[in-house]
């Protein structure tokens, strides 16, 4: 986006002043707005507004098959959709490439390290036989409209999405030979509700001149140094960091992030749970 030096100066210059251009506080969110149960079709779904950024998640559980790396769990899979319609700069490459960002980002805030360590999923809940039957869940993102802080905005919608989910409960039958695989029985009138009590919510800090500010808009963003991604659960731990942008950080600069992160994060998890539901409420009404 094209900005003239004077606009440049004005939102630097109203960061630098705790006064940004839409009136908010460096540490302040715009309104942020949750629908659930969006897509029919889907386990759990929900959409998600945080001023002009729209974003849609669903989840979609799929009988599948253990890895042989990891017999005891389940797998997870996250896709995101940046839609040219939601920014014309989404078209061709540049959309193929914030997309994939975006999913690995995600990918590592929901799941942990490599030892899952960290997972906001337990990819363990997700196993039906060890070494034969799971579930997939297939997280999917879908951006309608870009105004600044996708990442986070996405982590809501799958936050929200998961906590509305509900997975069919499973029979499996006897025992079978080691290399068949058992029958299994899917329930269409039982369900479990996911548990998404560690899942975490995403802040990401966008660093502009020397302060950084919370739910940046893309104005923002495009005066932005660096940024950094901190992924926080219920408890107040850190699953996951993810920083983007060219210049370095000082290793005491990403402490006192993380400690803004922290304290942010509490605002945003208990504006987002009552937000989430008042929303699965209006689901159940209708």
């Amino acid at each position: 986006m094209g900005l003239s030096l004077g606009e440049q100066h004005f939102i630097k210059g109203g960061i630098a002043q705790d006064l940004r251009t839409d009136g908010r506080k460096r540490l302040t969110y715009r309104p942020i707005y949750v629908e659930t149960g969006v897509i029919p079709q889907a386990n759990g779904s929900a959409r998600v507004r945080i001023g002009g950024t729209d974003v849609i998640a669903s989840v979609k559980a799929e009988i599948g098959r253990p890895s042989s790396l990891q017999p005891d769990k389940g797998k997870v899979a996250v896709f995101i959709d940046c839609s040219p319609t939601a920014e014309p700069t989404f078209g061709g490459r540049g959309g193929e490439e914030l997309s994939s960002e975006l999913a690995l980002a995600l990918q590592r805030c929901l799941l942990g390290g490599k030892s899952g360590a960290g997972a906001g999923i337990n990819l363990s809940s997700l196993l039906i036989k060890e070494g034969k039957v799971c579930w997939d869940l297939y997280i999917d993102g879908l951006v309608i409209s870009s105004d600044g802080n996708l990442l986070d905005a996405l982590g809501a919608a799958i936050k929200a999405a998961l906590t509305n989910t509900a997975i069919p409960k499973v029979n499996v039958s006897a025992e079978v030979a080691d290399d068949e695989q058992p029958e299994i029985d899917i329930s269409d009138e039982e369900y479990l509700q996911f548990d998404t009590s560690s899942v975490p919510v995403i802040v990401t800090l966008t660093k502009v001149g020397t302060h950084y500010i919370v739910d940046a808009t893309a104005e923002e963003e495009s005066q932005m140094s660096s940024a950094v991604s901190i992924s926080v659960n219920r408890t107040g731990h850190i699953c996951g960091l993810t920083k983007r942008g060219g210049s370095g950080l000082d290793p005491s600069v990403i402490l006192d992030m993380i400690s803004v992160a922290k304290h942010v994060t509490e605002t945003l998890m208990s504006k987002l749970d009552s937000e989430i539901s008042a929303a699965e409420a209006c689901e159940d009404e209708s």
